[in-house]
């Protein structure tokens, strides 16, 4: 049952006496856990582990003295704890009147009005008839069909997007670029939400009603996820966490999830793992070795978004273990850009042009790369529609005709805002331009937000101190933009329009590399006095 008539009266006496509302919580044996004294969404619950294919195993009964339905808060409370029910009862002259009941509604596809059901009102004495229990079973059937049938589609792991607007004027693009990035890390994003806060809540950042109202949604929507675009201190996140029940990652954890699934060579590797490290640093206080939600499979491909990079097994140690670790990291990677320098110094003396081909993550710099080149297939470097796709400088060597060889660096794209605990590795693998005779800026002419874009990757060149470098502007995927904004963009960035994909534009390109290699002095070596092109090739 619900709840016994004795129960109840006793619960209507005491609630009459105080002026407050009563509240137990009873298992499924019918056993009373525990009595509060205040509303449902203050009563203390026994601590539960969540399962998708269970309910928590215990209902909630509560007085309501002045009389009234289930409330929001009510509600939310059921939700949220996932109680196998919840029960408040009207209290009129100390006796007991009608009561509310309301229990959850599984998952489906299509978004339903509300992610509960509410019984009729009916008497104590009416609600002994209701099989609580049969109920129960039939809920938790239906929550093991859904899993079942989820896990059988194999999906990708599904994500609502949160981004704050406390103002910005690009807070829209903001959330766009959000999804690019959850996108490129594998995710599914199943609901995108701008959240307008002049000030962000300091524990739950856009306050727990906008968090219940999310996490309703991601259960209906079978998200397991919440990104948020703004960088999460270590106790908000875990208040969020708290709330919703859902893995919670902000923007840095993500970029940074990225660098590691896409790194490939062995300092990419070391500066991914110790970005990582230093990120979580922080976030293993008060929680010792016990790590395990946050922790992956361990390796760069596997394991869920969030997790990947240094993986489980590195995550779980104390901090004294991280702390050596980031001083080995530190040191090896000191060594490979001493390593770096000298493979630069060959190049300078071979007396071969570089052109290091720079701008904003996905402006195309890569397909550019491959569009320019005079060589085969398996010569081209990786290319692909996804933010971050480049991770390490790839330098190739193409014959430009009427002048001779060059060699063409692609490097890691630019983005606003890099998170700091990636600045350095980011900075470390732009060290590869710094001896650039010629910097390719690379625009995607058909962005919206080009301009703020242009700014980043010029804010980030000023940091590098490589404003002295010579910039040759291009505007790339000249095929999706209207030839009205190309003629603007090339007036104001004395810019030449390009598409790399298409190969519009490219016998221009070529062209005018050489006229500003020329114009500044730059004249390649012979062929025959070029030597080996071993020390270009990172």
């Amino acid at each position: 049952m619900v709840v016994t008539p004795e129960l109840a009266r006793a619960m209507s006496e005491l609630s009459t006496d105080m002026r407050r509302e009563v509240a137990v919580v009873i298992d499924r044996r019918g056993h009373v856990l525990t009595v509060s004294v205040g509303d449902a969404a203050n009563t203390d619950l026994p601590p539960v582990k969540h399962s998708e294919n269970r309910l928590s195993g215990f209902h909630l009964v509560h007085t309501h003295p002045r009389g009234g339905a289930l409330s929001k808060s009510d509600l939310s409370t059921l939700f949220l704890n996932r109680l196998d029910a919840i029960c408040a009862i009207e209290v009129k002259d100390g006796l007991p009147g009608k009561a509310h009941v309301a229990h959850l509604t599984p998952p489906n596809s299509v978004m339903e009005e509300e992610d509960w059901r509410i019984l009729a009102p009916q008497t104590v004495h009416e609600l002994e008839d209701w099989d609580l229990q049969g109920q129960v079973r039939a809920l938790e059937e239906e929550f093991a069909r859904f899993r079942e049938l989820k896990t059988q589609k194999k999906d990708a792991e599904r994500a609502l997007l949160v981004q704050v607007d406390s103002g910005e004027f690009d807070a829209e693009d903001r959330l766009a670029e959000l999804s690019e990035l959850a996108r490129t890390a594998g995710a599914v994003v199943v609901h995108k939400e701008l959240v307008f806060r002049k000030h962000l809540n300091p524990s739950s950042v856009i306050g727990k009603g906008k968090l219940e109202e999310l996490t309703s949604r991601a259960y209906h929507l079978d998200a397991s996820m919440i990104i948020f675009g703004q960088e999460l201190s270590p106790a908000q996140a875990r208040e969020i966490e708290n709330v919703t029940n859902l893995k919670i990652l902000d923007r840095t954890q993500l970029i940074l999830d990225i660098f590691a699934l896409h790194a490939s060579g062995t300092e990419s590797k070391l500066q991914v793992e110790l970005a990582q490290l230093r990120y979580m640093k922080p976030r293993l206080l008060g929680k010792g070795t016990q790590l395990s939600r946050i922790g992956g499979s361990g390796g760069s491909a596997g394991g869920a978004i969030g997790t990947r990079g240094p993986g489980e097994t590195k995550l779980e140690l104390d901090r004294r273990y991280i702390n050596d670790r980031i001083s080995e990291l530190d040191h090896q990677i000191e060594e490979l850009s001493r390593r770096r320098e000298e493979r630069r110094k060959a190049r300078a003396r071979n007396r071969i042009p570089v052109v290091g081909i720079v701008g904003y993550t996905n402006a195309g710099k890569s397909t550019l790369l491959n569009a320019l080149l005079n060589q085969k297939e398996d010569k081209k470097v990786l290319a692909e529609n996804k933010l971050f796709a480049t991770l390490r400088p790839t330098s190739r060597q193409v014959f430009l005709q009427n002048y001779g060889q060059v060699i063409l660096t692609d490097t890691v794209g630019f983005i606003r805002d890099l998170p700091k605990d990636l600045a350095r590795a980011f900075k470390a693998t732009l060290e590869e331009i710094g001896d650039a005779n010629l910097l390719m800026h690379v625009l995607d002419a058909s962005a919206p937000d080009f301009e703020i874009k242009f700014q980043s990757v010029q804010n980030i060149l000023k940091e590098l101190e490589l404003t002295d470098i010579p910039v040759l502007v291009v505007l790339n995927k000249a095929d999706q933009a209207s030839q009205e904004r190309l003629e603007d963009l090339k007036h104001r960035y004395s810019g030449l329009a390009v598409s790399a994909l298409t190969g519009e534009g490219i016998t221009d390109l070529k062209r005018e590399l050489i006229g500003v290699l020329t114009r500044h002095g730059l004249e390649t070596s012979q062929p025959e006095f070029m030597g080996t092109l071993n020390a270009y090739h990172s």
